[in-house]
């Protein structure tokens, strides 16, 4: 089995919630309005770090059909969000290599226990919406 290399993260960082692991800088979010998940806000980012990837899959949302891929804390395993793959609406592929992170799933900015401004840690879930 080989190595897991975690990326360490400086700034105000969203790190996942049940691991700490660094998932995404706040400077990276491109939206923090009209994102949300089963379990209530997301967030659209520009770049996310420390996940894997699942199987692409079409997935029929409030904005038409998008091919996505769940994302995965590579400290824990948690899904923490889905990565845009293709976007079938023209309207929509500003989305396309863009991550979603579940503010449920992650810790965040805004002090209640989504928001890690300091310190390194190692793990990563779930995220956060802006």
């Amino acid at each position: 089995m080989g190595r897991l290399f975690v990326v360490n993260l400086e700034g105000k960082v969203y790190s996942c919630k049940h691991c700490k692991t660094h998932l995404a800088l706040c400077e990276d979010i491109v939206s923090k309005v009209s994102f949300h998940c089963r379990h209530g806000k997301a967030y659209l980012f520009s770049k996310v770090v420390n996940v894997a990837t699942g199987e692409k899959e079409d997935r029929l949302m409030m904005t038409g059909l998008h091919t996505v891929a769940d994302i995965f804390c590579v400290g824990c395993g948690s899904i923490v969000g889905w990565k845009y793959e293709m976007a079938h609406e023209k309207s929509q592929k500003y989305k396309e290599g863009k991550s979603v992170l579940e503010r449920f799933k992650v810790s965040g900015p805004d002090g209640s226990n989504y928001w890690i401004s300091h310190g390194r840690h190692v793990g990563g879930s779930d995220a956060d919406d802006v």
